[in-house]
């Protein structure tokens, strides 16, 4: 079994958080792979290290952890647009340089949540769509499924900075598209959501914010803190020395992290582009096929945002 070994701290969170029984982990990981194998609609991976980041992600609940893969591969094949780019395509590096999704390396202390900084207003909505961006985010958190025991067995939290974000990318969010981010963010992915931190929220930002809340389960919309610019009540949650300079923080620059990412990225282009051959083919579903529409809704039948 190649499963890397937790460290202590990490281990013992496991334990008491996640419910985890280190000897009973390959017993897990073969029931999953023997249920894979019998799903005639799932091609889904099947490395040790991936399927114990989703027994981790659901607390070693066999029939929850079933469910999430099962999901997971689904909404590659409903909302393809949301995985579409990879490091092959020269659109993914021009998103990751400009910024607009960054995972930082550093943790607050051992245990503690990873953190990543979502900045939509560093693209252009003229250019570039939002799927687009999630894209990338999407693949730089697949890089974390396989190598980031803090993110996986402590969580995740997210610091949303709207700086800079015009109309144009508020007519981006489309209930359709908000619906997608749910699915994806809150019911497909194995990590657990421990905090999101609005800054520099423009006018319009209500009408988003209230509509995409509607759609988040109580445990996440009880996780919810709008800051704007007061950066000194994100610091109560987020301690400076995990941030990067541009925030007051001593945890390098955004250049630099951006170069870390591009680094990660290229030690992995090759994994990257294979993984994009598993996903679900609904034609083969037992019952009945899981399509856009049944995941996610047709986008007339959602009320359309009004901006004042």
């Amino acid at each position: 079994m190649s499963v890397r070994p937790l460290t202590p701290v990490l281990a013992e969170k496991a334990r008491l958080e996640l419910n985890e029984d280190p000897k009973r982990l390959p017993s897990d990981l073969q029931h999953i792979r023997d249920w894979i194998a019998k799903q005639p609609h799932l091609k889904a991976r099947t490395d040790d290290q991936w399927l114990t980041t989703f027994l981790r992600g659901c607390k070693f609940s066999l029939e929850r952890a079933k469910e999430k893969i099962d999901l997971y591969y689904s909404v590659r094949t409903t909302a393809p647009d949301m995985f579409a780019l990879t490091p092959k395509n020269p659109r993914f590096m021009e998103i990751l340089d400009l910024g607009a999704f960054l995972i930082l390396p550093k943790t607050a202390s051992p245990g503690s949540p990873k953190l990543s900084i979502v900045r939509p207003g560093r693209y252009n909505p003229d250019k570039m769509t939002l799927s687009e961006v999630l894209s990338v985010s999407n693949c730089l958190e697949k890089i974390l499924y396989m190598e980031d025991d803090d993110a996986v067995v402590s969580g995740v939290m997210a610091i949303i900075d709207l700086e800079g974000v015009t109309m144009g990318h508020f007519l981006q969010m489309t209930p359709l598209q908000m619906k997608k981010m749910t699915v994806v963010g809150q019911d497909a992915t194995p990590f657990r959501m421990k905090g999101v931190h609005y800054l520099n929220t423009p006018p319009g930002f209500e009408t988003v914010f209230n509509a995409m809340k509607a759609l988040l389960n109580e445990k996440i919309k009880s996780r919810l803190y709008v800051h704007n610019k007061n950066y000194e009540a994100m610091y109560k949650h987020i301690p400076k020395e995990v941030l990067p300079a541009e925030y007051g923080g001593t945890a390098g620059t955004d250049k630099e992290i951006i170069g870390y990412w591009k680094n990660k990225v290229q030690e992995y282009s090759h994994w990257l582009e294979e993984d994009m051959l598993y996903r679900t083919d609904e034609a083969k579903r037992p019952g009945k096929a899981k399509t856009s529409e049944s995941m996610f809704g047709a986008e007339g039948s959602f009320r359309q945002l009004q901006f004042d």
